[in-house]
């Protein structure tokens, strides 16, 4: 976040009280038809309406003790809300309840502030990857276990960052995907299903890539990436309705939920949930400073080994 100057800052006190005064006049008529950072376009009236009564009504998760109506007048700059209003319209405009929203935003990314992580990285955790799709070297000091759904916009926005994270440490850093598809993604599991299909002819990662490059993930559609990307459609067809696909795919879920995982997309280095936001200009200072500890902690032993007598 950028530091304002002193001019700056008499300048932003008197927009948020300007603001502030706004929203509170929009309180007394029960709608306010703008918010700073926030798309209603797509959402006939009866869903705007709902969609301003759960922003005025849902609280924001940033820590700040206001609703998210109140957070994106009062500070604009608040990622929390922005995103929870996004995850609300967007679960509205697909035809959801008003639970359905609220669910869809607990179930997001944006669900808790940074108040209740307390620290960047937690303690770590054992996950099971064995079979679990790998991209990167096998001996890289670094494994990052991503757990994510093909459908998640949030994920969509998190994969170049993570393609950046591995071109930036080609041969520190390993990529597992874990697949954890949101029930109220109605493609989701269809998607994840298809590359785990995928994944069982040597081409996970080449799935991996087209389906977070389509926002069409219909069957008809994801079956037509499979055939694009060179797979048996035969044995395509047969893998992707299989039990055991589907076996696959519960297991990944199930070992997320005993991490902890609330949402997507979430991301452990070496076992440690971050709690940060995805992009390579925060992981890489992070990843810095394991690397250095990691690199710390071999001289170390390196320098025990020379020491200890034979």
């Amino acid at each position: 976040m950028t530091l304002p100057t002193a001019g700056n800052k008499i300048v932003r006190t008197l927009a948020i009280a300007f603001l502030a005064t706004t929203w509170l006049v929009a309180q007394g008529t029960s709608q306010q038809d703008e918010l700073p950072g926030v798309d209603f376009s797509g959402l006939t009236a009866t869903q705007k309406t709902t969609a301003i009564q759960l922003l005025q009504k849902q609280g924001c998760s940033c820590g700040c003790d206001m609703k998210i109506a109140e957070c994106r007048v009062k500070d604009s700059a608040c990622t929390y809300s922005q995103g929870l209003a996004a995850t609300m319209i967007e679960t509205l405009k697909k035809g959801g309840s008003e639970q359905d929203a609220i669910a869809a935003a607990s179930k997001s990314q944006f669900a808790h502030g940074p108040q209740n992580t307390g620290k960047l990285l937690e303690d770590a955790v054992s996950i099971p990857v064995n079979g679990a799709p790998v991209r990167g070297p096998k001996d890289a000091q670094i494994t990052l276990v991503e757990f994510s759904d093909f459908q998640c916009p949030y994920c969509i926005a998190a994969t170049p960052q993570l393609d950046a994270i591995q071109k930036a440490y080609p041969t520190q850093v390993k990529l597992i995907f874990k697949q954890y598809p949101l029930e109220n993604h109605s493609h989701a599991a269809f998607a994840a299903a298809a590359a785990l299909a995928a994944q069982r002819q040597g081409k996970f990662w080449q799935m991996h890539d087209a389906l977070f490059a389509n926002r069409d993930l219909s069957e008809q559609n994801v079956t037509a990436l499979a055939k694009k990307i060179g797979l048996d459609m035969t044995q395509f067809q047969r893998d992707v309705h299989s039990p055991e696909i589907q076996q696959t795919m519960q297991k990944d879920i199930a070992d997320g939920d005993r991490a902890g995982v609330e949402g997507t997309p979430t991301l452990f280095i070496d076992g440690q949930r971050f709690n940060g936001p995805l992009t390579a200009s925060v992981l890489k200072p992070v990843l810095d400073q394991v690397l250095k500890s990691l690199n710390g902690d071999q001289k170390a032993t390196a320098a025990l080994h020379q020491a200890t007598p034979r």
